[in-house]
């Protein structure tokens, strides 16, 4: 009775607690049907959850083009080959859906891709995997090429489609476009990122947002019927509109090329430029590297031309010019002492090592180059005012470039010394956007321009533009000092005494100047040797109403013994200025032809008359007399003369010998033997020097004396001259 009791007891025990726990379990199930919800979650979307699927639709990078809408950077399709190993996915097995033969598919691929086939056959034998992809060797697989694999028929071998960035014009403004390239932002997620020049500059503006699309799906993610698809649209990224002309740009890039092939220097610069709004129209530099290999980075990571400072030397000479011109303390018919100039216990040098021309005037002294002839002008100007007329053209400031990294320079302005060779470009240092921005001025008439790259910025989304304007960086000086300043530079080019006439063009007058920059010795001082110099020439034209301005520096050429460093600057700066010009349809010169006449009769006119006479006609007066009246000429009476010859007069007073540098035989021959002077001629081709001295007087009978070198014998003599052009301060 007693365990039939206890019995009871516990099955009555076990009642209850059942009971309660079906209580319990029919209330909470209650509760979930009735709200849907359970532990603060709804089911329903838990359900839902476990069929959702997500992909990203991926945004459109935004196009790079040059100003005329010619594509320079663009997305491309590309595909990343991948192979499927989870045999669950196979359902028929007549059609697999996985790799079936590891080593058949392994040994068909490596004729397709950069992989080994053994590689390839122990990537699909992973053990446990499902899905596998081929590194580098799988990636950014061309059209062409997926096309042949899937004609091969290969179980489980498929395709991603994805994007890669693509430049179709290889080297081009490389350091100004830069590079992108698809990076893992988190783990299977990549994206196009900019990683230099204006693809990194601009990246955020170019990347977009990527869209998505959210739908049911079963476990092999095909969509699930009746499914509804939720979708957020892209948005692609912004278009940029470069202010690059691609024609101009590949001229320079020609150009740069020959040189780089022919000279190996260690550096080129070089820019092209619409003086009238600052828009840069090319620019380029050597070493460079190809955008989509990224083959020779690593020569050079950095854009030179905004991110690197070098001293300018002779080619600030144009600025401290408009400075003095401005000032008015230029005087071209002046004349002053070159050779030697005295800065306390330093002496600034010509670069004919200190001998000079003698006094000359400085309109001579700015064709020459004459380190003295500037630095008299700075002691008429002031140290002070030129020290302004620096921070009017904005040396030691950035030019505020639409591009990353742009250095300042710097002005180096403590000593009387750095004070005087700041003038002709020593000491102080510039970038090659600066020299561009300073010389606007110039060829502006007065009106400096900001330089900038980026045309407009298109929004492909809704098609709203923002759009660059011309800004102008300042008025440094006046349009007549800019036109004056012109004039002179011309002369340079086209002088008897000038240095640059290697950049003469023909049907286009050239204005610029040459530099001949010193390059600092990391062990004090500054480097020797003919081809340790950065040669450069900064230079517009037409002269009348620039059109181009163009900066071109090119840095320790190998030059041959017969060749100055001005050579290779000439070969790009004269290639792409003349083809610029002509692409641009600005109309040349018209160069006239020669006019034939015949030697008229001075004999008994007043000097005046005939100096009138011949001028106008377009012939050159040289007047070997000190009288009023002419007695004698050359040629003679009714003989042919062609314009441009030299006319020799000779006049009733003191003989006096000119200045024949450069003459010919027959113009040296014409005056000995009017004058009639015993001639000894050494060597061929132009005259060099003379023993009589210029201007001085001399008799009948008089020995003359007169050397003579060839056009190669003058290259040499220019090249030990353009070595010594920024000489090295005693």
């Amino acid at each position: 009775m007693g365990n039939k009791k206890n019995r009871n007891i516990g099955a009555a025990s076990l009642f209850i607690f059942f009971s309660l726990l079906f209580f319990v379990l029919a209330v909470r199930f209650i509760t979930i049907q009735y709200t849907g919800e359970a532990e603060g979650k709804v089911l329903a979307a838990k359900a839902a959850q476990q069929y959702l699927r997500k992909s990203v639709i991926p945004a459109e990078r935004g196009k790079i083009y040059d100003q005329k809408g010619e594509i320079i950077a663009e997305d491309t399709a590309s595909y990343t080959l991948v192979g499927i190993l989870d045999e669950e996915l196979t359902t028929n097995p007549d059609h697999p859906r996985h790799v079936v033969d590891p080593r058949e598919t392994a040994r068909k691929l490596s004729e397709f891709i950069d992989m080994d086939e053994n590689k390839i056959f122990s990537r699909l034998t992973i053990e446990g995997g499902k899905q596998v992809e081929f590194g580098t060797a799988g990636r950014d697989i061309s059209h062409q090429v997926k096309n042949k694999i899937e004609e091969l028929e290969l179980p489980g071998i498929s395709f991603i489609k994805d994007s890669k960035r693509f430049y179709p014009n290889g080297i081009f403004a490389s350091h100004l476009i830069g590079y992108a390239q698809k990076e893992e932002v988190k783990i299977g997620s990549y994206e196009i990122i900019g990683k230099m020049g204006l693809e990194k500059s601009f990246n955020d503006l170019l990347k977009g947002k990527n869209g998505e699309i959210k739908f049911e799906g079963d476990k092999w993610n095909y969509i699930l019927p009746n499914s509804k698809n939720h979708i957020t649209e892209p948005v692609n990224g912004h278009d940029i509109y470069l202010t690059l002309d691609k024609k101009i740009q590949t001229f320079l890039e020609d150009a740069m090329n020959n040189v780089a092939d022919k000279y190996k220097p260690k550096r080129i610069m070089a820019i092209v430029a619409d003086p009238k709004t600052g828009a840069i129209l090319a620019m380029g530099q050597r070493p460079t590297y190809h955008p989509a290999t990224r083959e020779g980075i690593d020569q050079s990571w950095y854009n030179e031309l905004v991110e690197t400072s070098f001293e300018p030397g002779s080619t600030m000479k144009i600025f401290s010019l408009a400075a003095a011109v401005e000032e008015n303390v230029y005087h071209p018919n002046e004349k002053f002492q070159s050779g030697r100039y005295q800065v306390g216990k330093d002496s600034i040098r010509d670069h004919n090592s200190g001998v000079g021309w003698g006094p000359i005037t400085y309109a001579e002294g700015v064709q020459r180059s004459s380190n003295v002839a500037f630095a008299n002008l700075l002691e008429k100007m002031g140290t002070e005012t030129w020290r302004e007329y620096m921070d009017r053209f904005k040396f030691g400031t950035p030019t505020g470039i639409d591009l990353p990294n742009e250095v300042s320079g710097k002005i180096l302005y403590n000593w009387q010394l750095e004070k005087v060779t700041s003038v002709f470009g020593q000491g102080t240092t510039v970038s090659a956007m600066q020299m561009i921005q300073a010389m606007t001025a110039v060829a502006n008439d007065g009106k400096m321009m900001k330089p900038y790259v980026v045309d407009k910025i298109v929004n492909p989304n809704d098609g709203t533009e923002k759009i660059a304007k011309p800004t102008m960086a300042g008025k440094p000086i006046s349009e007549k000092t800019a036109k004056e300043v012109r004039e002179i530079l011309e002369t340079v080019i086209t002088g008897e005494h000038g240095t640059g006439g290697r950049y003469q063009l023909d049907g286009y007058p050239v204005a610029g100047k040459t530099g001949t920059s010193q390059i600092p010795n990391p062990k004090g001082g500054y480097l020797e040797g003919r081809n340790n110099f950065i040669f450069s020439f900064l230079g517009l034209a037409p002269v009348d109403d620039p059109e181009l301005i163009m900066y071109v520096a090119v840095e320790q050429p190998n030059l041959p013994d017969d060749e100055a460093g001005g050579t290779p600057v000439s070969m790009i700066f004269n290639t792409v200025m003349k083809s610029s010009l002509q692409y641009l349809n600005i109309k040349p010169d018209d160069i006239p032809r020669a006019k034939v006449a015949q030697m008229p009769d001075f004999k008994g006119k007043t000097v005046k008359e005939t100096k009138m006479k011949l001028t106008d006609g377009g012939y050159k007066p040289i007047i070997i007399g000190k009288g009023d009246k002419v007695i004698a000429q050359s040629p003679k009476k009714d003989i042919p003369l062609i314009e441009g010859e030299k006319v020799i007069i000779k006049t009733n007073g003191a003989m006096i010998v000119p200045d024949m540098t450069g003459w010919s035989k027959r113009d040296v021959l014409k005056l000995a033997q009017l004058a009639g002077l015993k001639t000894n001629i050494v060597g061929d081709g132009f005259v060099y020097k003379q023993n009589l001295t210029p201007n001085s007087k001399v008799n009948e009978g008089d020995q003359l004396v007169v050397n003579f070198e060839s056009p190669q014998q003058n290259i040499e003599r220019e090249n030990q001259t353009e070595q010594d052009e920024e000489a090295p301060i005693n």
